[in-house]
C-alpha cells in the first residue's frame, strides 16, 4: 500500500485517521465528529474535519481497495434515485453475493448507455467475466449485456432475485438523509466511493457469526485500516 503523508498538519496522524474513520464508518455529520473529538479533549473545528475527509478520504479508499480479496463471481446490479442539487439523478451500484460493494456511478440517465458504462467499468477494474449478473427487469441491462458479450451470464429477475442489491442501498439512504441530500454530482461520487471502501472493510454482518468470530474479524478489519492509513 502507498504510505500516507501527514506533513504540515497541526494535528497528529492518529487524530486525523480517527476523525476520517468516524465520519465514513458511522452515520455522522462533521459537527457530530467535532463533538466526539471534543469529548476526548481534542478541539478541532468541523470545517477542518471536512478538509481532512476531502484530502485523505480518497487516499485511504485507494489503499483499502487494493487490500480487498477478489469479489465472488455473482454480481448484483441495481439503480436508485437520488436528489442531487435539486435534480433527479440515478446511482448505479454493483455488489457481489456477499454484500461487497464493487463499484458505483452517479449518472443523469436510466438507459442503456448508463448501464453499459457501469458494466464496462466493472469489467475493466476486475479484469474477469462474472459467472452471473443478476439485475431487475430493466431492459437497459439486457441491451448493455448483449453489447458486451455477457448476454449468456445475465440473469434478470424481480426484487426477490436481486434482494442483495436492494438491501445494500440502505446505508446510502441513511447517509443521504443525514447529509440532507447530496450537493453535487462530483461530491456525491467522491463521498460514495470512499464510503464504499470503508464499508466493505467493516461490514462484518455480526448477526450471522458467533461472538468469537466477530472479535477476530473486527481485529482484522482494524489492522487493515491501520495498514491503509499508515504514515510515510
Amino acid at each position: 500500500m502507498k504510505p500516507i503523508s501527514y506533513k504540515r498538519h497541526r494535528f497528529p496522524a492518529d487524530v486525523i485517521r480517527h476523525a476520517v474513520w468516524l465520519y465514513f464508518r458511522f452515520t455522522l455529520s462533521f459537527r457530530d465528529v467535532e463533538e466526539l473529538l471534543a469529548q476526548r479533549g481534542i478541539e478541532v473545528s468541523y470545517e477542518t474535519i471536512r478538509c481532512w475527509t476531502l484530502k485523505f478520504g480518497r487516499q485511504f479508499a485507494h489503499n483499502l481497495r487494493r487490500s480487498r480479496p477478489r469479489p465472488t463471481g455473482r454480481w448484483h446490479l441495481d439503480e436508485m434515485v437520488v436528489k442531487i442539487g435539486g435534480r433527479r439523478m440515478f446511482l448505479w451500484r454493483a455488489v457481489d453475493d456477499e454484500g461487497e460493494v464493487l463499484d458505483m456511478l452517479v449518472q443523469e440517465r436510466r438507459n442503456k448507455a448508463a448501464a453499459w458504462k457501469l458494466l464496462r467499468k466493472l469489467l475493466k477494474n476486475y479484469c474477469v467475466h462474472p459467472e452471473a449478473i443478476v439485475t431487475d427487469k430493466l431492459a437497459s441491462y439486457r441491451a448493455a449485456a448483449r453489447d458486451l458479450g455477457l448476454a449468456g451470464r445475465h440473469r434478470p429477475g424481480g426484487m426477490r432475485e436481486n434482494n442483495r442489491a436492494e438491501n445494500s442501498h440502505l446505508p446510502i439512504r441513511r447517509r443521504e438523509r443525514k447529509q440532507q441530500k447530496f450537493k453535487s454530482k462530483a461530491s456525491a461520487q467522491r463521498f460514495l466511493a470512499t464510503h464504499a471502501a470503508v464499508y466493505n472493510v467493516f461490514n462484518l454482518q455480526p448477526h450471522l457469526i458467533r461472538r468469537p468470530t466477530l472479535r477476530r474479524f473486527r481485529a482484522e478489519a482494524h489492522r487493515t485500516w491501520a495498514a491503509a492509513t499508515a504514515a510515510a
